[in-house]
């Protein structure tokens, strides 16, 4: 343990140790492990009947009194895996809450590495279908990179051949770049390939996973042949959005429906009882052969534009090896023109040594327009910068490393960022696209 001498002696004396039942400064609650990384804490942390932790700094006067020992999990039977329904889904765990389970004798969480742990945590999934579980990793989503995405990819690959549909588990910081990058390594699924992940841990009242995980089942088996991500459409377990995989968000750090479709429809509402009920209004992919390309070229750049930026940041990004820039700019996809500190010039010389640099909005609402303004037209017609239509950052990072794994040429990689491959651009954006 890693607590202070003081509160040390004081939990010696309560008799009290981690997954023990006691009081402290008025809260009851399970007494958890002291955080790894602080060293010598003086706060002790309980697990409430809620759910939730609460941390209670200890001084000498605060009392800890020992209500009952800790209870040991037992082991007990293993769940059933054979399903009512025959189909047969392959569930990816590649690391995130959402495939985590309690450890009843600490309250603590750790990751449910099994079709068993998985079953045991949600049993309902038994009733839905045969889960095949395979981890492939225990991967914290930031720390993610485009070899994850090939193993994953790869994967996928594999059991789309055998399988009924695909269900991915992921965290949930940079999901919707491995849902863009899955949609073009995997440019006709044939099946379903859903990702998802929880915004809460399986240890709070609150968690979102057991229904994400059922919403996402069922749409393993449907008959929407895209790659996407099903979470949470509202803050309540009303139902789940479907959203292509190209054409989602991460829109809020917290809330359980936190990913919203851009500049699209949903492409389906997914009940938890099973109910499926399509939106799109666009074609999407349906059941049928498959075909890949799992290819990625990392040496790409994304960068921001910002008042005064200093356009070496395109100099140095490409002296550093980058063979392709996606640049979010403002507005309609504006760079700095006329400003003391010009992009556009950099960006002509850029261009014509073989870089391509491709401009979207960070807006993320609405297209990229190269032609409305006199400044957007020296960017994209004498400047030579590639417009992203309406693109997402990540969706326009991700696509151009994999257009570059496949073409050198600028003239066919120009064409390759503006054809639609994964309904990535939209030649028409509904009014109430925004904030669906």
């Amino acid at each position: 343990m890693t607590y202070s001498r003081e509160l040390s002696a004081a939990l010696k004396k309560a008799k009290a140790r981690v997954g023990d039942r006691v009081k402290a400064a008025g809260h009851e609650g399970i007494l958890m492990p002291s955080p790894e990384l602080v060293k010598d804490s003086t706060h002790i942390v309980l697990k409430l009947d809620t759910g939730y932790n609460l941390g209670i700094k200890f001084e000498p006067k605060t009392q800890i009194v020992k209500l009952a020992g800790r209870k040991d999990a037992k082991p007990g039977k293993k769940p059933k895996l054979t399903p009512q329904s025959e189909g047969k889904i392959a569930l990816l765990a590649t690391g995130g809450t959402i495939a985590s389970k309690v450890d009843y004798s600490t309250g603590g969480v750790s990751a449910a590495l099994t079709s068993e742990d998985l079953i045991g945590i949600v049993p309902e999934l038994g009733d839905i279908a045969h889960i095949d579980m395979k981890t492939l990793g225990e991967w914290m989503s930031e720390d993610l990179d485009h070899e994850n995405w090939i193993t994953i990819a790869k994967e996928c690959e594999k059991r789309l051949k055998k399988d009924d549909g695909i269900v991915i588990t992921h965290g949930t910081d940079t999901m919707h770049y491995t849902s863009a990058i899955l949609s073009f390594m995997l440019h006709t699924p044939g099946k379903p390939v859903v990702l998802t992940g929880a915004q809460r841990s399986t240890d709070r009242g609150s968690a979102d996973s057991a229904m994400n995980l059922i919403t996402s089942a069922y749409t393993a088996l449907g008959d929407i042949a895209e790659v996407g991500i099903c979470m949470h459409a509202q803050p309540d377990d009303s139902y789940s959005f479907f959203i292509r995989g190209t054409k989602v968000r991460k829109m809020h750090s917290t809330m359980r429906n936190a990913f919203r479709p851009i500049n699209d429809y949903p492409l389906a509402k997914v009940f938890p009882d099973g109910r499926i009920e399509p939106i799109s209004v666009r074609p999407y992919r349906e059941r049928g052969k498959t075909e890949t390309k799992i290819v990625f070229d990392n040496a790409v750049e994304l960068l921001k534009v910002y008042p005064g930026a200093d356009p070496k940041l395109l100099t140095n990004a490409v002296n550093s090896g980058a063979k392709g820039i996606v640049i979010e700019g403002t507005g309609m996809g504006h760079v700095p023109t006329k400003a003391r500190k010009p992009w556009v010039p950099v960006i002509k010389d850029i261009v014509s040594s073989g870089v391509p640099v491709v401009v979207e909005t960070q807006c993320l609402y609405g297209p990229v327009n190269p032609r409305v303004y006199s400044n957007l037209r020296l960017l994209y017609q004498d400047a030579g910068a590639i417009p992203a239509a309406d693109m997402l950052p990540e969706t326009t990072y991700v696509k151009l490393g994999w257009v570059l794994a496949q073409e050198k040429k600028l003239p066919k990689i120009r064409d390759m960022m503006l054809t639609n491959y994964a309904g990535e651009i939209n030649d028409r954006i509904e009014p109430d696209m925004f904030l669906y």
